[in-house]
Formats: C-alpha cells, sequence, structure tokens
C-alpha cells in the first residue's frame, strides 16, 4: 500500500544519561521519516534505546541535541505549554504502566478524554466510548475500577483511552507485553486500523516478533542506533523513501 505524506521527521537525535565521565549514550546519531496512515514497529534487545527514543520523538524527554518535527511544528523548540498543549491536541500515549486514574471505572477513563478533552457532548461521548470498549471485550467490564480489573484488562483500558480521541500520532510502549496473543492481536489490528483507516501514525515499540506482519515499517534499533529497516516480504511493505 502507499502512504501520506510524511508527518513525523526526526534528525540527529542524541540523547545520554548520566555525568560527562560515566554518561551512557541511549540515542546515538537517530533520523528517521514517519508517514501518516503508516504503523510502523519498532524493535531491538533491551537497553538499545528503544522506549528512550519514543519519549523524545513524543515530546516526553528533551534530547540532548538534534531536531523532531511534528505535522511541521519544531516540538522542541516549541515552550512547555505549547508542547504539552500540541501532544495533547494531535498526541495518543499508551504506556505499560498502563497510567489509568485509580477512581474512575473503564467506562469514565474513556469518557474523561472526549468530555474534558475534546469538548464532546454527553450523547456522543456515550456512543464512541461504547463502541470501543465493545471492540475491545470490555463492555461487561465498563463499570469496574483499575483495582478490579486484570492485568491485560488494564492495558487495553488504556489502549482505547490512546485511540478514542483519534489521534494524529499514537506512540505504543510494549502494548501486548500484559496481554495473551488473543488479545494481543486484537490490539494490534486497532493499532494498525488507527493507522489504515484513520491515517494516524503510530509508533510502536515492542519485543513480540508475532507483531511484524501487522506493521508497514519495520524498524531495529541496537546500542542507540538504528540499523536498517527490515521489510515483510510476505506482505511486500514498503519503508518512507
Amino acid at each position: 500500500m502507499s502512504y501520506g505524506k510524511r508527518v513525523l521527521r526526526a534528525r540527529h537525535l542524541m540523547r545520554c544519561f548520566g555525568s560527562r565521565a560515566s554518561a551512557t549514550t541511549a540515542v546515538n546519531d537517530v533520523s528517521l521519516d514517519l508517514a501518516q496512515g503508516q504503523l510502523a514497529l519498532l524493535m531491538g534487545p533491551s537497553g538499545s534505546g528503544k522506549s528512550t527514543l519514543l519519549s523524545v520523538l513524543s515530546g516526553i524527554l528533551r534530547p540532548d541535541s538534534g531536531t523532531v518535527t511534528a505535522l511541521s511544528s519544531d516540538l522542541w523548540a516549541m515552550s512547555d505549554r505549547e508542547r504539552e498543549r500540541f501532544r495533547l491536541q494531535h498526541f495518543g500515549f499508551i504506556f505499560q504502566g498502563y497510567n489509568l486514574f485509580p477512581a474512575l471505572t473503564a467506562r469514565q477513563q474513556l469518557e474523561i478524554v472526549l468530555r474534558w478533552g475534546e469538548g464532546v457532548g454527553y450523547k456522543e461521548a456515550r456512543g464512541r466510548t461504547d463502541e470501543m470498549l465493545d471492540r475491545l471485550g470490555l463492555t461487561k467490564k465498563a463499570h469496574l475500577r483499575p483495582a478490579q480489573l486484570s492485568g491485560g484488562e488494564k492495558q487495553r483500558v488504556a489502549i482505547g483511552r490512546a485511540l478514542i480521541k483519534h489521534p494524529a500520532f499514537c506512540f505504543a510502549d510494549e502494548p501486548t507485553s500484559a496481554l495473551d496473543w488473543a488479545h494481543g492481536e486484537q490490539v494490534i489490528e486497532l493499532l494498525r486500523a488507527a493507522a489504515h483507516e484513520q491515517e494516524a501514525t503510530i509508533l510502536v515499540v515492542a519485543h513480540d516478533a508475532r507483531i511484524v506482519p501487522y506493521a508497514d515499517l519495520v524498524i531495529h534499533m541496537e546500542d542507540g542506533c538504528l540499523v536498517q529497516p527490515e521489510l515483510d516480504r510476505e506482505h511486500t511493505l514498503k519503508s518512507v523513501s
């Protein structure tokens, strides 16, 4: 398939941790482009810098040097308030730690994004939430709070929260790690649908090789550096030129 225009561009990103004498380089001169409507998978061994790169690209962690341009806006040239507003408007996030509100039910976790974040009316918010809960297999758990949900159920709520506002970008750090493959496959299919049907740009960090056939672009990272993207030949996957 063909993809839309390049909507996220990173150039010469560097990010180190620690003091100068014992600094560890987590991201080492990384440049990449991601396109609209593309599901990209970032893989690599533990400690290779994948999650650090995801945090830099998504506006969470400031790089030591380099640029990130999203929708023609320089992410790290913005003020903190401008960047937070940009992320709220255009980005969705799926974290390993769920980051759910302990006092809210599964339904409320999703509705609050639409009601407060998007200004959507009650009826529309309820309808879109019902649809998402159904797609996630959580309709019967809608009334439960995080403490009453399994790890896999909490992860699915977090995924629904990220996708329900139809973001331009979605950044997912190990979104299937707490799920059995039946639910993991369901989640990846949801992410792929968000890319292909809603023209979102999805970047997934994962170790699970079973996700590879669902990705449009597979990128490998080792020791803080990107290596040549590998394409799934069976599905004739394409990288962005």
